[in-house]
């Protein structure tokens, strides 16, 4: 049985170690206020990322794979595409994501399945997300010419616990369906509650933490895409104050294992 590990690097940002491989996570590498708020969000004139990333680019791009849940500019940047070595194995959600990272150079580039897709023993499986209430947020993503979907993801492996990250989601259906069928052990939620300007949230917010906790009260569940882009509207210290047992709130440059 091998340590599975979670390292918190920023935002959606993480370094998993699974099966003693390790799988970088939604790289968003840019230094501290180099963009623009969303102008679709919240708090627009915030500048994002508010915080530096707590280790050199370096150390965070030394792994064996990485996943890019979607293609969205608080998720992957051109810091990370310069600094990724181009032959990795680079996974996504789909053949329009595919292209897009192969435009960008990248020469093994593969999409999750539903079914799963197996990598070096370890069995991957796509899972479904509501980046925001389907019927509101998606057309507001299509008017400003962002995609809408986002994946979440199941790692599964014999000699290791069943990890689950959600993703860029609210807590839905679609979830609940991934928790029912997985049944994971340990689960990432991306939790700071951003919101767009007609005040819907577009990932967990408080209430959200309060669902998934309660509904998988066997699972230690890790909150994740903290303190870091101007549309937030949940800290790190509002999640520690639910005082929710299975909830864990890693800092940035934090590593949980399990």
């Amino acid at each position: 049985m091998s340590n599975l590990q979670i390292h918190q690097i920023r935002n959606a940002t993480i370094i998993i170690t699974y099966n003693n491989k390790r799988f970088l996570v939604d790289p968003w590498l840019m230094p501290k206020d180099y963009m623009a708020g969303f102008d679709a969000g919240i708090n627009s004139h915030i500048r994002q990322p508010r915080v530096e990333l707590p280790i050199s680019i370096e150390k965070i791009v030394d792994v064996d794979a990485v996943i890019l849940t979607h293609y969205h500019p608080d998720h992957w940047d051109e810091f990370a595409e310069k600094a990724i070595n181009k032959n990795i194995p680079f996974f996504v959600q789909s053949e329009i994501d595919k292209e897009l990272i192969q435009n960008s150079g990248f020469k093994d580039v593969r999409v999750i399945s539903v079914n799963g897709t197996d990598f070096e023993g370890i069995n991957l499986y796509k899972t479904n997300c509501q980046h925001g209430k389907r019927e509101i947020i998606k057309p507001i993503c299509e008017q400003a010419g962002m995609p809408y979907d986002s994946m979440g993801i199941v790692f599964k492996s014999e000699n290791e616990k069943t990890l689950y990250v959600a993703g860029d989601t609210i807590w839905c259906e679609e979830v609940k369906e991934a928790l029912d069928k997985y049944n994971p052990d340990v689960i990432v939620t991306n939790s700071c509650g951003a919101t767009v300007l007609n005040g819907e949230r577009i990932i967990m917010n408080l209430d959200d933490m309060k669902e998934i906790s309660s509904y998988c009260k066997n699972s230690k569940i890790i909150a994740s895409h903290m303190d870091t882009v101007s549309h937030l509207t949940v800290t790190r210290d509002d999640i520690k104050n639910l005082k929710l047992n299975n909830v864990l709130v890693p800092d940035d440059n934090e590593i949980l294992t399990f």
